[in-house]
């Protein structure tokens, strides 16, 4: 490779550093290239994956400011930039390197930080962003359906339940006062609905 294409090579490597989130180095050496394609895939829109040398990286990533150690700068190296979910690329390659044992994982780096081998597998185990952002929500309706129980019980409920809430936050503090409130709305106004039941169908059977 002539000198200027080396350079071009190398800053495009550096951007390539400093705009991912992290990124990953494998060993491909025995992939066809229907099984390069096939990982490309997997990664979707999460990560860009390459064939790099070896010593143009290694430039690269000491011009981004990214520390990485010798032994992952050893054999022939294909690099994942990623791009998305940190996880959902940890987990495509940790899975595709298990259906293809060709590949194999060197190590990589996540926002700044060096990442052993072990530690990309501990990434994978996680799980992925758009599974936390739904329980995330699933906890977050929850609470606004405690929250409204609150709100619908009558005015002179309202008020014995503030005066228990205010001796319980002198008791246990905020958070644990907040729940057992919520949770005694609900369970008040559940009852009162029973009873005015219970009512209108005395009232019907005199009537």
């Amino acid at each position: 490779m002539a000198r200027p294409d080396k350079a071009t090579a190398v800053a495009e490597l550096t951007d390539q550093f400093r705009d991912s989130t992290g990124a990953v180095l494998t060993e491909y050496r025995g992939l066809t290239v229907k099984q390069m394609r096939e990982l490309r895939r997997s990664l979707g829109e999460n990560a860009s994956y390459a064939v790099v040398k070896n010593t143009l990286t290694k430039i690269a990533a000491k011009d981004a400011g990214v520390d990485l150690p010798d032994d992952m700068f050893v054999g022939p190296s294909a690099i994942a930039f990623i791009s998305g979910d940190p996880v959902e690329v940890a987990k495509g390659l940790r899975d595709f390197a298990k259906a293809n044992p060709n590949l194999v994982i060197k190590g990589g780096v996540l926002e700044g930080k060096s990442l052993a081998v072990d530690e990309i597998t501990k990434l994978a185990d996680l799980e992925s962003r758009e599974v936390l952002l739904a329980k995330l929500a699933g906890a977050m309706q929850a609470s606004l359906a405690n929250a409204a129980s609150l709100f619908q019980a009558p005015l002179s409920q309202a008020a014995r339940l503030a005066e228990a809430l205010r001796k319980k936050v002198e008791e246990e503090g905020p958070a644990a006062a907040t729940a057992e409130a919520t949770s005694d709305a609900g369970a008040e106004a559940a009852a009162e609905e029973s009873n005015a039941d219970a009512s209108n169908a005395d009232e019907s059977s005199e009537s």
